[in-house]
């Protein structure tokens, strides 16, 4: 197996690929949202954008924030579960929703917000790989308003094989895919739109603006872990000087901030 140096799931080819092919972005949309593609009359990517000095950023979301016939509808791809993501997507469901009340506008004019996780890791106790919420009475189970809606897509639960009359399954495999053997297995089915993604995203990798922007978010990953590096080793050496102070031997010190013999007898000298 040819394990993929970047996949479907790597955020910044994510984003670059569906905003360079937004008619893909649509088809994709089309089958998460469980729509038909000739209905739509208004497709629209409202955060186009990939700012450089942004790409490095800690808090940095490469989502991509769509018009769906007047819904507002956030798309994100997730590959490692922090712990919180329900409460994350709440937030930003939160803020999508908020954002789009214009100055001086009714609360009834608010357009429907729609978020939709595509993620690498198992969240609900169910077997399924899709789940929708809404805002629902707990007993009566009717809708509060039609206007909050989540959707996630949990790619470890997808059935292995797939068929090529599936077009959800065979998108959501894309993203699943980590090899080339199983993205040839894909293309294989000879299914249009789907070999359209997997040339474009030849494409993208291949592109001098992907390698650069890969070249910046590994250049800003290095130097937080090397300023984090940094910022621990001066702990340490706080805290080695405040035991070498009391009267700890070498041995303790070293023992305890995990400092070489050579760094203890430095900041022991550097102190009488």
């Amino acid at each position: 197996m040819t394990k993929l140096k970047h996949t479907f799931k790597t955020d910044i080819l994510f984003k670059l690929l569906f905003i360079k092919h937004p008619e893909l972005l649509k088809r994709l949309v089309v089958q998460l949202l469980e729509i038909k593609f000739d209905s739509i009359t208004e497709f629209k990517i409202l955060n186009p954008e990939m700012p450089p000095e942004i790409i490095g950023s800690k808090f940095c979301r490469l989502d991509i924030v769509m018009i769906v016939d007047g819904q507002q509808v956030d798309l994100e791809v997730q590959v490692e579960n922090e712990g919180d993501y329900p409460e994350r997507a709440m937030f930003h469901w939160a803020r999508l929703f908020s954002n789009a009340l214009p100055v001086g506008g009714k609360y009834s004019e608010l357009p429907r917000a729609i978020i939709i996780s595509i993620i690498d890791f198992p969240l609900f106790e169910s077997a399924s790989f899709h789940s929708e919420f809404q805002a629902l009475e707990v007993t009566r189970h009717t809708p509060m308003s039609d206007k909050m809606a989540f959707f996630f897509f949990e790619l470890p639960k997808l059935p292995k094989d797939v068929s090529k009359n599936n077009l959800l399954l065979l998108w959501l495999a894309l993203f699943r895919a980590n090899t080339e053997e199983e993205l040839k297995q894909i293309e294989k089915l000879g299914v249009h739109e789907l070999n359209q993604a997997i040339s474009a995203y030849h494409s993208v990798t291949a592109s001098s603006e992907f390698r650069e922007l890969e070249r910046l978010r590994a250049k800003a990953q290095h130097d937080e872990a090397q300023a984090l590096y940094n910022e621990r080793r001066k702990e340490k050496h706080e805290i080695a000087k405040n035991l070498l102070r009391d009267g700890d031997s070498t041995d303790r010190v070293i023992k305890v901030t995990g400092l070489t013999r050579k760094e203890v007898e430095a900041l022991r000298d550097a102190d009488l």
